[in-house]
């Protein structure tokens, strides 16, 4: 019997500690923390001229073409490793060269309307050195149909 109440015992202490520690972790410790670490590891930050651009709407065929700056905001140099979009008939050109903190960068965006129709959303992903390791921008608009002859 004692060895039961002692087996019982010792569990509730493992569990309740267990409890205990996990409920004194504050988010605002947790968020500060991240902004420590990005501080300390001397990340490059991202910031974009604009977050998405709507071309209006097009005739199916058109192809557009727009540009985003990219701006390091962050101490060290940033670092685009690749580029892609979410479909072949957008073609993202990224700086290759490293961005140093607080200059810019510009990327060029070609879509090719061939074979699309009606409301587009595409997103280009680059691949950084940044904290998160991917930034995202998007281009969205409407393409008119052909009329079929």
């Amino acid at each position: 019997m004692r060895k039961i109440i002692l087996v019982v015992a010792i569990a509730l202490g493992v569990v309740s500690c267990k409890e205990s520690a996990a409920s004194k972790v504050k988010n605002e410790n947790v968020t500060t923390a991240k902004e420590r670490d990005v501080a300390y590891l001397k990340l490059p930050v991202v910031s974009f001229d604009k977050a998405s651009y709507d071309f209006g709407t097009i005739d199916e065929g058109d192809v557009i073409e727009t540009s985003f700056e990219i701006k390091n905001i962050g101490k060290t140099d940033l670092i685009i490793k690749k580029a892609s979009a979410t479909c072949g008939c957008t073609i993202p050109d990224w700086p290759k060269e490293a961005i140093k903190p607080g200059e810019s960068a510009p990327m060029k965006v070609k879509f090719n309307s061939r074979g699309k129709r009606n409301k587009i959303s595409k997103t280009i992903t680059l691949v950084t050195n940044t904290e998160s390791g991917k930034e995202t921008v998007k281009i969205t608009g409407f393409v008119n149909p052909k009329e079929k002859k």
